[in-house]
């Protein structure tokens, strides 16, 4: 590009091209030069014109890697010590330098009060109404920082850590691949940074907020194409009922395996394991998870043992290998908790498919006393279980271990989702170590204990219960890990992970997502069962007890306020499953719905009451009714009991999701000093 000439020097030269024929004029007479002067600097920034709520939100919507994380002068300005830098987004420019706010920041603050008052630009009106859906959708969801400080642990231990981080980015962009996110990467437009935002948060572009998700034109990408994951030939993918028709072939067993994709070879599907389908993605992860083993001493040998063992499954495929170094592993023997690899399905339209992630956190020692309280009733438990259901389920012997209280570091892949997080994981789903009950169950103990987090779910139920009701609700983690607790190790009691009936497994007998769907409406009815047989055995109080029937209550309130369907007509498994339980519940008496009784935040006509007294019979109710339902592979009865409360029924969904949806949702972002 040619470089423009100072305006000054063609001024000066412009006298040189008078015709010499003309008279020489006289010069006009000199005016004095002022004294130089240097350019006058611009004002600093002070950093206070934004609160800090405005200031997170307008750096998702920048989609900047920056998250003010608390005010800890209540001076309302940012300062250097309250800002963090976050992970997974295509740039991570640094924030600090020397101890002082950085240039970078400076641009990027400079930039979100720029955006506060944008230039006219002339869209076309579909564009227009695109940008501003776009908007909306990120709006619905308030981030929520889980920051992790690894400087005081040894040099040996950050270097594995570092590591960790580096096969946690690679499996990011494997599992973008798996999702098809890959593949439409180019047509995000490039000059909006919402758009660019959106696509990295959710995960393609597709909206995820409550009130965006089932509007066509709320898209990161011009026009919405329809987004085809990368585990089906795209041409199977046209066909809304592809999953049913390969559920049908004589090869269904072959091409529907977890950890394989279907590629068409010479006209025919074959399947093709995940280690060949992704050779790069696969080995740059094991490379990394090799050096993390290399790395640590020899006070962390079984978790080195794991981190080689999924270093070899990402080369080879075998995940069983890698479960059994992983179910050696303990919050005994490790100050680390890892889970790497292909786990769950939920993700995918046929629910086959299992989606690479990562879990990374530190082991959060507490967990060893809610194992030693129950560990003693695992085997009484499932006795108890299997005694309600009956025919034809026969109790086994269980040998699972416990949930261990863990504080998430990262989630990535397909843990980290644009909306929430789970709290809690029993895995593996599949293999020798689910079947013998030889996996690990964990609860995250450091997700929604924020004060951002407490009040917002605190004003929600205010808004639902009525005031007797809600003033039993506080502001304690315990319930709700409780809850965590007995819903993952249900998961793990009754019919679980490869039980058989009449020789077909819940996944053959349902269909994948309606068998999602029942497996996580157990462990959630075990959730609440179970409870009167810990009070029994006096490992808990009755006022625990109650407030973990409220606590699941108000979390059943959140689920149904995010609907019960995709648009793509796939049910939400955690949704569909509360409102269930929720309408169970609601026949035996145990909770109430007054439509003209005013709720506890004083405004709001209509409220629900609990009746704690009806709880246990209307618990073991539901319990009996779900495990019946899995243990006879009976479809037409669990589609009947869907039927009833997901798409009718006494639940008031529509005011629970009017209720709920006016606070945004947790968006969980990630960030690790080293």
């Amino acid at each position: 590009m040619r470089a423009r000439r100072p305006l000054i020097c063609s001024l000066l030269l412009a006298p040189l091209a008078c015709s010499p024929r003309e008279a020489a004029r006289p010069p006009p007479p000199l005016m004095p030069l002022p004294a130089p002067v240097a350019a006058a600097p611009a004002p600093p920034l002070t950093y206070d014109a934004l609160d800090r709520r405005a200031f997170n939100q307008l750096a998702v919507r920048m989609n900047l890697p920056v998250y003010w994380a608390h005010d800890s002068n209540a001076n309302k300005v940012v300062d250097a010590d309250e800002i963090r830098g976050l992970l997974f987004y295509p740039t991570s420019p640094p924030w600090v330098r020397g101890g002082r706010l950085s240039p970078e920041f400076d641009l990027a603050y400079s930039g979100m009060l720029a955006s506060l008052h944008p230039p006219s630009v002339d869209l076309d009106p579909a564009e227009a109404t695109r940008r501003a859906l776009v908007l909306e959708d990120l709006d619905q969801g308030r981030t929520t920082l889980i920051h992790s400080d690894f400087r005081g642990l040894a040099p040996s231990d950050r270097a594995a850590v570092r590591s960790i981080v580096a096969a946690a980015l690679e499996v990011e962009r494997l599992f973008a691949t798996q999702t098809g996110m890959t593949a439409l990467e180019s047509k995000v437009p490039s000059d909006h940074a919402p758009s660019q935002s959106l696509f990295r948060r959710n995960w393609g572009s597709k909206c995820e907020g409550p009130k965006t998700e089932k509007n066509p034109a709320c898209s990161a990408i011009p026009g919405a194409p329809k987004r085809k994951v990368d585990l089906y030939p795209a041409s199977l993918q046209d066909d809304p009922q592809f999953c049913e028709a390969l559920e049908k072939r004589k090869d269904a067993k072959d091409l529907l395996a977890p950890f394989v994709v279907v590629r068409e070879q010479d006209g025919q599907l074959v399947p093709v394991k995940y280690s060949n389908a992704y050779a790069r993605g696969m080995h740059m992860v094991a490379a990394h998870l090799d050096a993390a083993a290399a790395a640590l001493g020899t006070d962390e040998r079984a978790f080195a043992d794991y981190l080689s063992a999924a270093a070899r499954a990402f080369r080879d495929n075998d995940w069983e290998a890698a479960d059994e170094a992983w179910s050696k592993m303990s919050g005994k023997g490790s100050k680390f908790y890892l889970r790497i690899g292909p786990d769950e399905t939920y993700w995918e339209p046929c629910s086959q498919k299992a989606g690479f992630h990562v879990s990374f956190a530190r082991v959060n020692k507490d967990s060893l006393v809610w194992q030693q309280k129950l560990s003693p009733f695992r085997q009484e438990m499932e006795a108890a279980l299997a005694k309600l259901i009956g025919w034809p389920y026969r109790t086994r012997t269980v040998n699972f271990k416990l949930p261990e209280f863990i504080d998430v570091v990262l989630n990535a892949g397909d843990s980290r989702a644009a909306f929430g997080a789970t709290i809690g994981q029993s895995l593996p789903n599949w293999g020798k170590v689910a079947n013998e009950s030889r996996g690990r169950t964990v609860a995250m103990a450091n997700l929604y204990t924020d004060p951002d987090s407490l009040q917002a779910r605190r004003e929600q139920a205010q808004s639902l219960l009525d005031k007797s009701t809600a003033s039993l609700l506080r502001d304690d983690a315990m319930p709700g890990l409780l809850a965590t607790v007995l819903h993952e190790a249900t998961h793990n009691l009754g019919p679980s992970h490869e039980y058989t009936f009449m020789g077909k497994t819940d996944s053959q007998a349902f269909g994948g997502g309606l068998a999602s769907m029942l497996e996580e409406l157990k462990a959630q009815s075990g959730a609440l069962y179970f409870l009167d047989l810990l009070v029994k055995k006096a490992v808990i109080t009755e006022e625990v007890r109650r407030q973990s029937y409220l606590d699941s209550v108000v979390w059943s309130f959140g689920h149904v306020a995010q609907g019960m369907w995709t648009d793509e007509g796939t049910r939400k498994p955690y949704s569909q499953l509360a409102a269930i339980q929720l309408g169970v519940l609601m026949e035996a008496g145990a909770v109430v719905w007054d439509a003209t009784a005013i709720a506890a935040n004083g405004s709001d006509v209509g409220a629900f009451k609990l009746q704690f007294d009806k709880f246990p019979s209307a618990s073991q109710q539901l319990m009996r009714q779900v495990a019946q339902l899995k243990a006879r592979n009976d479809k037409k009865g669990l589609e009947a009991l869907a039927k009833k409360h997901v798409d009718g029924g006494q639940v008031p969904q529509g005011i629970i999701a009017e209720r709920v949806l006016r606070f945004p949702k947790n968006s969980f972002v990630y960030s690790v000093d080293l």
